[in-house]
């Protein structure tokens, strides 16, 4: 009877959808601390299967898992889940570069915090390349986190582009919701998870202190996340903002939790006042963003409308 293999210290699952040259800077930062720690490194290709984006997993030491064609990033994590095997399972976009002790710093977290199931580490921006000019208010349009140098349970969500959950509470909470995209995906499942855990534990939402406990931040995990070249450049990083902002608009109607119409307007007009008043490019993300939670008020209120 042969041996059963031996559980990985972690599971790094990176979903990527046709982008080789960010996929090769994450591999390069991740493989090896992977390989140091006993962990293992599956890419899921939400392209479909490319021989390219295989070739490039297996040269790094990964494992490359396709899917028959694109489904969608939370498809793809749930297809990570799927089919790894460590007990704490780690998520990282492809665009991401880890910072040296990485792994480590989440693993010696999960050591320390044996009651937490989520764990979250440090998401710095970084954009390389003709980056807008910014008066220093806004943030680019990217997922970023910094709560300071000290692990803290005062963290009210992970997000994708760093976060480590244990499998027993996916085994328990459920899958991804393959509903949402663009943005609420973490935050949902890790809601259901804070709901179990004050059923559990007795808490009410006036004092969520028990359950709110389960997801810790990890100050020493930290990495980069990265734009580069075109991706860099104004009018990608506001394609991307207005997209977030309907997404996000989504999100809030879905949870009844959406403002009125002249309460978005007057936020788009704000930002535009702000773009104007300090004359900031870099303001103009804030702008589409806004845009984009308007036009998606505006769907709603004529589904059948359509919008640009």
């Amino acid at each position: 009877m042969p041996t059963p293999a031996p559980i990985p210290a972690a599971s790094i699952l990176i979903p990527t959808r046709s982008r080789p040259a960010y996929l090769a800077v994450a591999l390069a930062s991740i493989v090896p601390q992977a390989r140091a720690a006993g962990a293992e490194v599956v890419v899921i290709d939400d392209a479909g299967p490319s021989p390219a984006i295989q070739a490039l997993t297996e040269r790094e030491g990964a494992r490359y898992e396709p899917h028959p064609g694109p489904l969608g990033l939370n498809v793809a994590r749930n297809t990570g889940i799927e089919r790894s095997t460590g007990e704490l399972v780690v998520f990282v976009d492809d665009d991401v570069e880890v910072a040296p002790g990485w792994l480590q710093a989440l693993l010696a977290g999960a050591r320390r915090h044996p009651g937490a199931e989520v764990f979250a580490g440090p998401i710095r921006p970084r954009l390389e390349g003709p980056a807008p000019r910014s008066c220093g208010r806004e943030r680019p349009p990217m997922t970023t986190l910094d709560l300071g140098p000290q692990d803290t349970y005062e963290i009210r969500f992970a997000w994708g582009a760093n976060m480590a959950i244990r499998r027993r509470a996916l085994e328990r909470v459920g899958p991804f919701d393959t509903t949402l995209e663009h943005g609420g995906d973490e935050q949902e499942w890790q809601e259901r998870l804070l709901a179990q855990a004050a059923q559990s534990t007795g808490s009410n939402s006036a004092n969520p202190s028990a359950a709110q406990r389960r997801i810790v931040y990890v100050a020493a995990a930290a990495l980069d996340h990265r734009r580069s070249g075109e991706d860099a450049r104004l009018r990608s990083l506001a394609r991307t903002a207005r997209a977030r902002g309907r997404a996000s608009r989504r999100f809030d109607a879905r949870r009844g939790q959406a403002p009125d119409l002249p309460r978005e307007l007057r936020t788009l007009l704000g930002c535009l006042g702000h773009v104007a008043r300090r004359r900031c490019p870099a303001g103009l993300t804030m702008v589409a963003h806004s845009l984009g939670r308007l036009e998606e008020g505006l769907r709603e209120r004529h589904p059948g409308g359509g919008s640009a």
